[in-house]
Order: structure tokens, then sequence, then C-alpha cells
């Protein structure tokens, strides 16, 4: 009986490959303990200081500038009123005694009327600027956690907390406080450059 090659061949690649484990059922090698996980199981994981952006990002200052010149508008006004009261107390102090008893009941009254009006204006004020500064504040929030969704995905985080709220350790590599800085003044620029629309 002569063995040809042709009939041979085919018989010793298939009996290779079986050796292999290559062909119908191939099984993976078995896990070792100290293989990594695949790339795509490994979640990255970052942090940010919120409070830091809200003091060194442009928005952040920006915002803080302007509750303070409205701060500074409105203490002006107390300042005003408190200064007519003073007067006007000086004024019943010195003279309250050369007065009429009509003309001091009457300045007596207006000083009432007025620190009314002071504690009343001092309360308004402190209202709207609880207001603003809560306003300023949810902006804030909803622009800085659109430019962080946009730093996690664009550089492959599965997860970016804040540092104020409960992180106990991060490394300082996986902080990315000033990456979003950067971008949230990028965005911040973007949006003051772009045309209002009418």
């Amino acid at each position: 009986m002569r063995v040809t090659l042709k009939a041979v061949l085919p018989v010793a690649v298939l009996a290779a490959a079986a050796a292999w484990g290559v062909g119908g059922r191939w099984s993976p090698p078995p896990a070792d303990a100290q293989s990594p996980p695949p790339a795509a199981a490994v979640a990255r994981v970052g942090f940010i200081d919120t409070q830091r952006v809200m003091a060194k990002s442009a928005a952040g200052v920006s915002a803080r500038e302007a509750l303070e010149r409205d701060k500074a508008a409105m203490q002006k006004q107390v300042d005003t009123l408190q200064s007519e009261l003073a007067k006007l107390k000086d004024e019943l102090e010195k003279k309250g005694q050369l007065l009429s008893p009509e003309v001091r009941k009457e300045k007596q009254d207006t000083m009432e009327r007025k620190v009314r009006d002071l504690r009343r204006l001092a309360d308004d004020f402190e209202k709207d600027l609880a207001k603003k500064d809560r306003e300023l504040m949810v902006k804030f929030a909803r622009d800085l956690q659109g430019v962080v969704q946009k730093v996690g995905k664009e550089r492959g985080y599965t997860l970016i907390v804040d540092a104020r709220a409960g992180l106990i350790y991060g490394a300082p590599e996986a902080d990315l406080t000033e990456e979003v800085i950067k971008e949230f003044d990028a965005a911040s620029r973007k949006a003051s450059t772009a045309p209002t629309k009418p």
C-alpha cells in the first residue's frame, strides 16, 4: 500500500490543530490569579474639589464678585438709613428738651418708623442676597456638571465624585480639579463670546 502526501497532509494538519487546541471546540486557558482583568472591565475613577473649582474658576470668581457687588450696594443703602437714624437720634437727645411735646412726639414717631424701615430693608436685602446666592449656585452647579460630564466622557472615566462629598482618600493622579477648571474656563469664555440670540 502506497501512502501519498495528498492523503497524509490533511490528516496531519487536523492532528496538529487538535494538539494545539485549534479547531471545533476550543477552551480558553485556565485563568491565572495574577493576570489583569480585560481593559473594558477596568473602571477609571476620578474626583474634583468643587470648592476649589468655585474659588479658582473664572465662572466661580465672577459669581462671587457679582454677589459682593450686590451686597455692597445694599449695604450702602443700609448705611445711609443708619446715618439718617443716627442724626435723628442725636437731634432728639440734644434738642429734645427744647422741642415742644408735639414736635418731639413727631420726631420720635419718625425715628421709630425709620428703625422699622431699616429692619425691614435689612431683612429684605438678606433674603434677596440668599436668593441670588442660591440662583448663582444652581447655575454654577448645572454648568459644572456639564463640564465634568464632558471631561469624564472625553477621558474615559466611569465615575467622577466630589471630594467634599465624603471622599476619604484620593490619589493625586485621580484629582481632576485643575483639568475641570481649565475646561470650565474655556466653556465660560466660549459662552461669553457666542452671539446672543435676539
